[in-house]
């Protein structure tokens, strides 16, 4: 593939800004999907198409970082993120595959506190990626976007130490529910080790 001698350094900022809000909408349209759950009004089509339009931004990251002789920052960092944010996306959508696949009836409160929680994440997430050519505001959403995640390891030991308490749950529906919370916490995860290939960023461009 031929590398291009234009610089096309602002496609990185469009793109890298277009990511971060289709990982939130993702986010938001899960949240509601849990929270409402059985009866939502969000399906798993919807999910599933937004979450398709953030592989097509990703494959437009790194064909434009496969043909760019310039770069506004490090390419690995820029293929790094770019996968990370996928990533996000990518267990969101499959928590939310698992509510059907499942049979699940009702969601549990620890559940939809996760997904509370992602929102608030991928809000910061979506704040850094939109700011990554001016720096302005995205350490402060990095350092919520971590408290956010140590809340996430809290709703989850919670959550896990709930399953196993209740002699009353099926232990079939417990495996269950681990799966979805371990994908719920996975997506959090990945909205850390975003914020981090950022910071790393914001280190070696200030």
């Amino acid at each position: 593939m031929r590398l291009s001698l234009t610089p096309r350094t602002s496609e990185f900022f469009v793109l890298f800004a277009r990511a971060g809000e289709n990982a939130l909408e993702v986010a938001r349209l899960v949240e509601r999907r849990f929270r409402e759950h059985p009866n939502s009004g969000i399906t798993q089509e919807q999910v599933k198409a937004e979450e398709t339009e953030g592989d097509a931004i990703t494959r437009e990251l790194i064909q434009l970082l496969n043909t760019q002789y310039l770069t506004p920052f490090d390419r690995d960092d820029i293929y790094m993120l770019a996968i990370e944010i996928d990533d996000v996306v990518d267990e969101l959508e499959e928590a939310s595959d698992l509510l059907g696949l499942y049979g699940i009836e009702l969601p549990t409160k620890h559940a939809v506190q996760q997904t509370g929680l992602i929102v608030a994440a991928a809000e910061q997430l979506s704040i850094a990626c939109a700011n990554l050519k001016s720096f302005v505001g995205v350490q402060e959403a990095l350092i919520e976007l971590k408290r956010l995640e140590d809340e996430g390891d809290r709703i989850l030991r919670d959550g896990l130490a709930s399953l196993f308490r209740d002699d009353r749950i099926d232990p079939l529906m417990v495996i269950r529910w681990k799966d979805v919370y371990d994908r719920l916490e996975g997506a959090l995860d990945s909205c850390e080790t975003a914020a981090n290939t950022i910071a790393n960023i914001v280190v070696k461009n200030a």
